[in-house]
């Protein structure tokens, strides 16, 4: 009675003002099946964690079993009469599911550089071949760069050596894609790229 009269009043001093009344949602429907507390009729059929037929059971002894392992009960067959419900980790099952349908992280080649000078010392050079090992088992491209400054342009053939030194160490992971070649008047340069198994 209330109601209708106050929303009367309002209809006679603001017409343009409309009441939308609110109508409950219904629940959003969802593809996951029921678990645990949404689990209504009993008595249930019940399998264990193990696949072991446990038989019919109420759902609330169902349930207990369910909480004492730390688990969930979860309905797999509704139609069945009665509805048979399993025990299981429902989380680490939806987890393994979505792992499958992702498929294999496919990884994308890099190319990484690693740069030496024509006076880089023995020690530092093996240093970069276990860089460039790790980068080739890892899947990607090394390009291995020579440096030359000043009077080391004259001596040319000390790069040449150094480049074939590290082709040869790493020709267990690794092809020549580039050969030794000069770049840019001031570098030296090698692509390798990592052997198909």
């Amino acid at each position: 009675m209330l109601v209708s009269w106050c929303h009367s009043v309002i209809d006679l001093f603001f017409p343009e003002v409309t009441i939308k009344r609110s109508r409950p949602t219904a629940a959003p429907q969802s593809n996951l099946p029921r678990m645990n507390e949404r689990i209504r009729i009993s008595p249930i059929r019940v399998v264990s964690a193990t696949g072991e037929m446990l038989g019919e059971m109420e759902t609330a002894a169902a349930l207990r079993i369910a909480m004492d392992e730390g688990l969930d009960l979860v309905e797999v067959s509704p139609e069945a009469r009665p509805p048979v419900c399993r025990i299981m980790n429902y989380g680490k099952v939806i987890y393994e599911r979505q792992k499958k349908t992702s498929g294999p992280k496919q990884h994308k080649t890099q190319l990484k550089q690693l740069r030496l000078r024509a006076k880089t010392g023995q020690h530092d050079i093996e240093t970069k071949v276990r860089q460039a090992r790790d980068f080739l088992v890892r899947r990607d491209k090394v390009k291995i760069n020579v440096m030359f400054k000043g009077r080391e342009n004259a001596h040319h053939e000390r790069g040449i050596e150094m480049l074939d030194e590290v082709v040869k160490s790493l020709a267990d992971v690794a092809s020549v894609e580039q050969a030794p070649r000069m770049e840019s008047g001031k570098m030296m340069s090698v692509l390798l790229t990592p052997l198909k198994h």
